[in-house]
């Protein structure tokens, strides 16, 4: 189905998507080939295939779009992100993460070397014009930007300019000295549809009356918004006496007592940088009214966890979860059409909107 949504580039004159949009089962349906299958996720880190022949089975969007894949490490250390599909009859290559030399299909036996390149196949000497190049395990993109690793299935933008982006603010961070805590991870499920998780994240418009909390160590004043092709930074600047950045010099925001840079990668993944380190949220719908927010931990300074704006994130997401849940059965009211943007505090929101509106329309810029 072709859509013709509308959001007016200039936000002082543009009005939200509508309220149906958030409830309309094919749209919802829609997302999946033309937004989540063409646009980059997070799929771990490195430490998933540590060594030389290391294999990792997943599911891309498990639940959602499910394609299998394999994560793996080759002999000459590189990384390969594979489909797990064999290329005879379609069965999964391999069900469990181990070490292997090679990869084969338990149900006729073909094989594969670690790159996925095809290398054998058993009762095929007389079939004409094989192996052809397509025996190969499909590759997909894989992009790797310190220790995480992102992957798609049809990209439609790049990644290297998204993780450039990142790069100019936090790149004096020593990623690869992050630390995952699993038992600082949490799983929240959310009563609502995925889009508007991110609408209520990606403005700061709320803070003063959702996060009395937060907006007691931020200064409101200068929080601000900056725009990219398929991405966009929330600064989130703290009051005097605040935990903040030790920005070195040079740095872009060097002088700025900077409490929080919160990242946001089309259509659904948050990085949210702390001085105690990195808390990675992602949104994975599970049906047009619930979704999964995933928060993964990874700490670089301890000492600082319990203090400034990356302090009390379970309390600051309950706060969030009350609102989004409140405005997704508010939307569907009879009598609620669409709404206005404040052109000085929902920039991050307005962007969204266009994204999804041009995805969804098919006129991906």
């Amino acid at each position: 189905m072709n859509y013709n949504f509308f959001i007016n580039k200039d936000i002082s004159k543009a009005e939200t998507l509508p309220g149906w949009f958030y409830h309309d089962v094919a749209v919802f349906e829609a997302m999946k080939e033309k937004i989540f299958a063409r646009s980059w996720q997070w799929i771990g880190d490195t430490s998933m295939v540590k060594l030389a022949g290391m294999v990792h089975p997943f599911s891309f969007m498990d639940g959602l779009l499910e394609e299998p894949m394999l994560l793996v490490r080759n002999s000459d250390e590189s990384l390969r992100c594979l489909s797990n599909v064999c290329t005879h009859r379609g069965n999964r290559v391999v069900d469990h993460a181990g070490s292997y030399h090679n990869l084969m299909c338990a149900y006729h036996g073909r094989r594969f070397e670690l790159d996925g390149t095809f290398r054998s196949m058993p009762e095929f000497a007389q079939t004409k014009d094989f192996p052809r190049p397509c025996e190969s395990l499909h590759r997909f993109p894989l992009h790797q930007w310190g220790p995480f690793l992102f992957t798609s299935i049809f990209p439609e933008f790049s990644f290297e300019s998204i993780a450039a982006i990142m790069q100019e603010r936090v790149g004096f961070l020593p990623l690869e000295e992050f630390v995952f805590h699993p038992t600082k991870c949490k799983d929240y499920l959310v009563n609502a549809h995925w889009a508007l998780y991110c609408d209520n994240y990606l403005e700061g418009f709320h803070i003063p009356f959702i996060h009395r909390d937060l907006n007691a160590v931020l200064d409101y004043g200068q929080y601000s918004t900056l725009l990219f092709d398929h991405c966009n930074l929330q600064i989130g600047y703290a009051k005097d006496g605040e935990e903040s950045f030790i920005l070195p010099e040079g740095h872009i925001d060097y002088g700025k007592n900077i409490g929080a840079y919160y990242f946001w990668i089309f259509p659904n993944m948050m990085f949210n940088f702390y001085p105690w380190g990195l808390s990675i949220n992602i949104v994975k719908p599970i049906n047009i009214d619930k979704t999964k927010v995933s928060f993964l931990t990874y700490v670089y300074d301890e000492s600082k966890l319990h203090s400034g704006a990356g302090a009390m994130l379970d309390k600051v997401e309950r706060e969030d979860e009350y609102v989004v849940e409140n405005v997704h059965r508010g939307l569907k009211s009879r009598v609620y059409a669409t709404g206005r943007f404040s052109a000085n505090r929902e920039q991050g929101t307005h962007h969204f909107h266009q994204l999804l509106a041009s995805f969804l329309n098919n006129k991906i810029s």
